[in-house]
């Protein structure tokens, strides 16, 4: 029979949990999601914020022609770094049309309207292309324009390079799969976006909680006594609160932000890791490993972190993955209240919050519903990958098992 160590013994076990390797593979896909969505997503500006109001509430599906019309303005280009992580700012403005031709050295089109056809709009291919500082001091002169941009520098073409260049680059048809929100921005984006949102906060609120948790209960558990009896106390008084109110509490204390949150939600959910750690030192402290390390003058802080903590990191890691399903509740009750992420950051809770009042109307309903089950099916995940865990690390089931 080949050894297996303690971790693979875990993993057999975990292996065999049909629901908990289903939350695992949700994990791991919403993981590769929060890491590369500006990527994927077809929103490439930041926070996936592309407002065109004349799309807005249009359902999942929708496909629209754009025309990108330069702005007069620097275009800002961000370091690679932040283009991966944030996104691009637009350089062009995205006008949505229904149809539009080119004329001559003019570009003709009407703008998208779902009730009736507006009045035809038109721009100069020039204006359109460059990022022109003046516009009153374009020039054409035998068929060939030229132009002082907002770098400073001569941009000189003839009109049939306009219309190609305008032609190959600045006219654009994009699909809707999820349909867009009531300021045109696309959804699908806008809940990729979010997920990045709800699992920074929440692993960052899991991470603070473990550290104040495992330290106040160590120091409970260890030392007993005095100590014991005062950090109990603030355990007792923390719990005795309700959970979203001391976080309201806390938000409010803190100021509403992104970076307020995840220190709010964060400094609510160590009492269940305190109380456990507690315990766990309480059962491991008396045993032979720690009373050697003990006789060989290991200090406190070294018999804790080197030899009692490893050994009930098990329990610690069940507590932390169902806390971490806790803090993207407490997150998107925050953001729905608004005092949690604030716009235009995509948070889920927002988006439930900006569009809960569609639910009623027919057709439009999916705009609150989808970042609804987008918050239940990561839930969900995280409680079944912490059950799996539970019961693989199950003393009771191991001699099952065996």
């Amino acid at each position: 029979m080949r050894y297996e160590s303690p971790g693979q013994q875990v993993w057999r076990r975990f292996r065999k949990n049909g629901a908990a390797m289903s939350g695992l593979a949700v994990i791991a896909l919403a993981i590769l999601v929060a890491l590369c969505c500006t990527v994927i997503r077809s929103d490439e500006s930041p926070e996936a914020n592309r407002i065109c109001l004349p799309i807005g509430n249009q359902r999942p599906g929708f496909t629209c022609d754009f025309l990108l019309l330069r702005k007069n303005q620097e275009a800002m280009v961000p370091g690679l770094w932040q283009q991966f992580w944030n996104g691009t700012p637009d350089s062009m403005q995205w006008v949505a049309v229904s149809d539009w031709r080119i004329a001559s050295d003019t570009v003709f089109y009407h703008e998208w309207s779902p009730d009736a056809l507006l009045p035809e709009q038109f721009v100069l291919l020039a204006e359109a292309v460059w990022p022109i500082l003046d516009p009153h001091q374009l020039v054409n002169r035998d068929g060939k324009w030229s132009a002082r941009d907002v770098y400073g520098t001569i941009r000189t073409s003839s009109t049939e390079e306009l219309r190609t260049t305008f032609r190959e680059h600045q006219v654009t048809r994009r699909t809707f799969l999820l349909g867009t929100d009531r300021y045109g921005r696309d959804m699908l984006s806008r809940l990729l976006t979010g997920t990045r949102i709800t699992f920074f906060v929440g692993l960052v609120a899991v991470v603070i909680a473990l550290l104040v948790g495992v330290t106040l209960g160590s120091l409970a558990g260890f030392f007993r006594g005095r100590i014991d009896r005062f950090i109990l106390w603030l355990i007792n008084v923390t719990w005795s609160m309700p959970t979203l109110l001391l976080v309201i509490a806390i938000t409010l204390l803190l100021g509403k932000g992104f970076s307020q949150v995840f220190i709010a939600v964060g400094l609510t959910l160590w009492v269940d890791v305190a109380r456990l750690v507690r315990g766990q030192i309480f059962s491991v402290r008396e045993q032979e490993f720690v009373t050697a390390g003990r006789a060989l003058g290991y200090k406190n802080a070294r018999v804790i972190f080197r030899h009692i903590l490893p050994n009930i990191a098990g329990p610690v890691l069940v507590v932390a993955a169902a806390n971490f399903s806790t803090a993207i509740l407490l997150e998107a009750g925050l953001s729905f209240l608004g005092i949690g992420a604030q716009p235009p950051t995509p948070s889920w809770g927002a988006m439930i919050k900006e569009n809960y009042g569609y639910i009623i109307l027919p057709g439009t309903a999916y705009l609150a519903v989808l970042p609804g089950l987008a918050i239940l099916l990561l839930t969900l995940a995280f409680t079944f990958v912490a059950n799996g865990l539970r019961d693989a690390l199950d003393s009771r089931q191991q001699l099952l098992s065996a």
